[in-house]
Formats: structure tokens, sequence, C-alpha cells
């Protein structure tokens, strides 16, 4: 599937950049976009091709976008310079932000128009998973593209989760988990917080909780950084922060009460207007001490 496959990436950073350096290892042809300059030089010298504009991409078969938000997934495909009015009927666009599903149900009409189909497939397990495609990608789209495509997807996900082919479930199966993940987050952080209240050592009491029944994924990913000071961003504060709100948005016609939800979102929400919009989300536990935690400015 990799041999003379020629695969777009709009938005290099953490994510896309991972999933871009990952498809030029399993030999893939490989075009590259981002605001951020460095970042696509960066690429260029590992063998991808610059390409100035998202339109640039239009002659890939497959372009990726793992941007930020939806005004830059809107931006990217249908904005100035976009690449949908660019791309030929025939190709395939992936989504991979989180991003509301009324969004991606939106984009993927706009480029159904074009003849462009459309795979929502967002994707968890942060940039190291992405670089050696033991990533996940929960993913909607038609039998038929799935089946095209279903070689460059496992390339980048070892963890593929087929949801269905309804356009948006993608991203309803991406709320529910990053919901979770700012559930369990928070509380990790929390619980570590009041440890090192009552005087316990809390790299030790992080152990405890690693084997026992306190344990979770993301408590133990971002607290041994936070342990360890590692200030750089690999997950912005930002980003559950959003997506914890997605999901509370994405519940509110099911008038089902989400209590630890709406603490969760509400905890970083705060986080975010105490100026930890950039920080790693690792620095919620500093946060949760009155500590100031280090930030380093995101490359």
């Amino acid at each position: 599937m990799s041999a003379g496959l020629h695969v777009g990436v709009i938005g290099v950073g953490n994510m896309g950049g991972a999933m871009a350096r990952r498809l030029l290892d399993q030999g893939c042809a490989l075009s590259a976009c981002d605001i951020d300059a460095s970042r696509v030089l960066a690429l260029q010298a590992a063998g991808a091709v610059a390409a100035a504009q998202p339109e640039s991409l239009a002659p890939c078969a497959l372009v990726i976008v793992a941007v930020v938000d939806a005004l830059q997934t809107h931006q990217v495909l249908f904005g100035r310079g976009g690449v949908a009015a660019a791309m030929a009927p025939g190709g395939c666009v992936m989504l991979c932000p989180t991003i509301a599903p009324a969004h991606v149900e939106a984009c993927a009409a706009g480029l159904a128009e074009r003849g462009i189909a459309c795979i929502d497939a967002p994707m968890s397990g942060g940039p190291l998973r992405a670089r050696d495609g033991t990533m996940s990608l929960m993913v909607a789209c038609d039998d038929a593209v799935f089946e095209r495509w279903h070689g460059v997807l496992r390339l980048l996900a070892s963890r593929l989760f087929r949801v269905g082919t309804r356009i948006g479930d993608g991203a309803r199966t991406k709320l529910v988990n990053n919901l979770l993940a700012a559930i369990n987050l928070a509380g990790a952080a929390e619980a570590l917080a009041l440890a090192s209240r009552l005087d316990l050592d809390p790299a030790l009491t992080l152990s405890v909780i690693e084997q026992s029944s306190g344990q979770s994924w993301i408590g133990s990913d971002r607290l041994r950084r936070a342990l360890a000071d590692e200030a750089a961003p690999l997950a912005h504060m930002a980003l559950l922060a959003k997506d914890s709100a997605l999901a509370l948005q994405a519940a509110r016609p099911t008038a089902l009460p989400l209590p630890l939800g709406n603490a969760a979102a509400q905890t970083f929400a705060s986080a975010l207007q105490s100026g930890l919009a950039a920080a790693d989300d690792s620095a919620l536990w500093r946060w949760m001490l009155g500590e100031s935690p280090q930030q380093v400015p995101p490359k």
C-alpha cells in the first residue's frame, strides 16, 4: 500500500508531524503543509515535499487534516487556498482533529459536493504512539472508502477501531473518550495533590496507585512527566479544555446529567483562566497545589 502512495498532511505539529514521519518511514511519498514553516522544513529534511498552501496538496490521493479545531479545519478545506476546491473528484480527506460531530458532518457534506470522500478519524495516544504507529484511530466512513484506505490507516494505527459508517461517529466516540480522559486526569492530579498535602512522597504514592485500583493511563503518563518537571508541551491544556467542553455540548440533547464531566471541564476551564492554555496538561497537578508550573513555549 505504501509504495508509490502520495499522501498530504495539513498540520504537522505534535501529532500530525509524528504521523507524517511514520508515513515517510513506511515509504510513502509525502507533502506537508503548516502555518509554522519550521515544522515543514524539518519534514522536508526527512524527505517530504513542502507545500506553501493547502491547495498545493491537491494532487495527493489522500489528504490528512491534523489541525487544532473546527475553524482551522474549515479554513484549510474550504477557505482561501483550501485544498477542497483544488482536489480532483475521487480523492479522499481524512479528518483527525477533535471537533464537534456537526462540524465533521458539514465538512463531509462539502467534500461530497466536490466528489471527494471523507474519513472521520480522530486520533488518540500522543506523539510517541503516532510516531511508531501504535496510536488509536476511531474511524467512521463508507465501507468502500474504508476498504480502499485500510492499509494506510493500519500503518498509522495498530489500534484501529471501525466505529461505523455514519460520519460523525468517530468524533462522537472521541469526545466520549476525551471526557473520560479529562475526568481521569483531573482526578489523578487532585489525588496526588492530596498526597503532597498529607506529606506523602508523591512519586512513591503514584507508584502505589499505578499498581492499585486508582491507576489510569493518562494519570500515569501525565503525572510522571509532572514529577520529572518535563514542561515541554506534548498535549496543551487548551486541548482537553476544548474537548471536554465539546463533549458536554454533544451531551446536551440527551439530557443526561454528567456531574463528573462538568466538574472536570470546569477544572480545565479554570486552568486556562489562570494562563495555562499553552502549558502541557500535566501541569494540572502543580496548578492544583497553587504552584506556577514551568512553561515551555510550543515548538
